[in-house]
């Protein structure tokens, strides 16, 4: 694929969202292997900045870049923009430390490439095509990159209380981006904006270019433009956020709960891979086939169970494995009243809770990829699930039969059809994914 500019400069007005200030943007083409690169306007010397991980110093609420004395705030929508419509080299002039901040989404800048208009240049775009897992966590926030010929983002958003969680997987390309992705505007929790404005942050702000979640409640100017728009906007700052890498990436990227700073930290990581691939001569473009291990055993223990698994009591959902093929498993769970989440689920009327049966369909699935694959020194990651289905309660002194079918493989990361039943009927079933992740990475 061609690297691309635009074929003429193109302007836009507004106000900043942090500092409050009116600003004046302009993109203009730049040659092939330029960059994006931006130049303030306003400072004497007029310096630039290339957005780069390592020049990142402010990451509340914003992407922060600094180079020397030149500053700039709120970059990732222009970039996240940009990245989008897969526009590789450009020059962004501003007479203000912050570009405008618009509606609050990366439209505008869509809008104002598009006025532009996209052209190929006489050059090949380079990719960093990731070859192994890369994760970073904190708190409740995790964000994983997974190996991928192309760029694919699968993203849980979440507030504390749970009432605006929303799940979204996209492929990110240009007409996917500009369709899905880059209407979705940013978003801040009522009880957090005294805090920011202490802080002086969102000088600028208002229902103009925000959604505020107050409660159950969802404060906007105009409706919303996606059902699950808090999700897309999430997705559209991890855009914007992984352009500080430096060069177009190729990974899947899976984020739980992901803000600035923990984008950033994978970022850094992945900095870290890129670095060392091109220190290598740029070799080992391609993720390496998982080699199939040679294993004679069809059943396994508790004890063999717990030499797979990394839970231990109380959340070892697997008691025994009965059958283990090379695409399937099948698993047992002994449910007694002894279980310790009877005491709250429900108190007289016990009931296993859905979610154990999920986790348990999850631990069978982990168990069947590493004894499937060499996996020395890794851990099967529970990603996510989808077409959950519960048919039938489930109560003490059932056994529960797990049965797992591994459905696609592609790098470290696969997905598995799963099945709970008692006494031969249905009682649960999911689809899942998961990933094969360094020790060290989950701790």
């Amino acid at each position: 694929m061609k690297q691309r500019t635009l074929l003429r400069e193109v302007s836009i007005k507004g106000n900043a969202l942090h500092t409050g200030d009116a600003v004046h943007m302009t993109l203009k083409p730049a040659p092939v292997n330029h960059g994006i690169v931006f130049k303030r306007m306003d400072l004497h010397g007029h310096p630039e900045l290339k957005p780069r991980i390592d020049h990142v110093t402010d990451l509340v609420r914003a992407t922060t870049i600094q180079v020397g004395h030149a500053k700039l705030h709120t970059v990732e929508h222009v970039l996240s923009a940009l990245s989008g419509c897969g526009i590789d080299n450009l020059l962004i002039e501003l007479d203000a430390s912050e570009p405008p901040i618009m509606d609050g989404s990366a439209r505008p800048f869509v809008q104002l490439i598009q006025q532009g208009e996209p052209v190929e240049q006489d050059a090949e775009r380079e990719y960093f095509t990731l070859t192994e897992t890369v994760s970073f966590a904190r708190g409740n926030s995790s964000i994983i990159a997974l190996p991928y010929d192309g760029l694919k983002i699968t993203c849980t958003s979440a507030d504390d209380r749970g009432i605006h969680t929303q799940h979204l997987s996209l492929v990110i390309d240009p007409e996917v981006y500009v369709a899905q992705v880059a209407a979705a505007r940013t978003f801040t929790i009522y009880e957090d904006i005294e805090e920011l404005i202490k802080l002086g942050k969102i000088k600028g702000g208002s229902l103009d270019c925000a959604i505020v979640i107050k409660g159950d409640k969802i404060i906007s100017k105009e409706p919303l433009r996606f059902a699950d728009e808090f999700v897309r906007h999430k997705i559209l700052d991890i855009i914007g956020d992984i352009v500080l890498l430096g060069i177009p990436l190729k990974a899947h990227i899976v984020a739980t709960r992901p803000g600035h700073a923990v984008n950033a930290e994978l970022t850094k990581a992945l900095y870290e891979k890129y670095e060392a691939w091109k220190k290598g001569g740029k070799k080992s473009t391609k993720p390496a086939a998982a080699k199939a291990e040679i294993t004679t055993e069809t059943t396994l223990d508790v004890r063999r169970v717990l030499d797979l698994l990394p839970h231990r009591y109380p959340f070892v959902m697997i008691d025994r494995v009965v059958e283990l093929a090379a695409e399937s498993l099948t698993a047992i769970k002994n449910v007694t009243i002894n279980e310790p989440f009877f005491q709250g689920h429900y108190p007289g009327n016990p009931v296993m809770p859905g979610v154990l049966q999920i986790e348990a369909m999850a631990q069978a699935a982990g168990i069947l990829l590493i004894r499937r694959s060499n996996t020395e020194g890794k851990t099967a990651l529970f990603m996510s699930c989808d077409k959950v289905k519960w048919r039938k309660p489930v109560r003490p002194g059932d056994q529960l039969n797990i049965t797992v079918k591994l459905t696609k493989i592609r790098g470290s990361i696969a997905c598995a059809e799963g099945e709970c039943s008692v006494g031969g009927q249905v009682v649960s079933s999911a689809d899942l994914m998961f990933a094969l992740v360094a020790n060290t990475d989950v701790e």
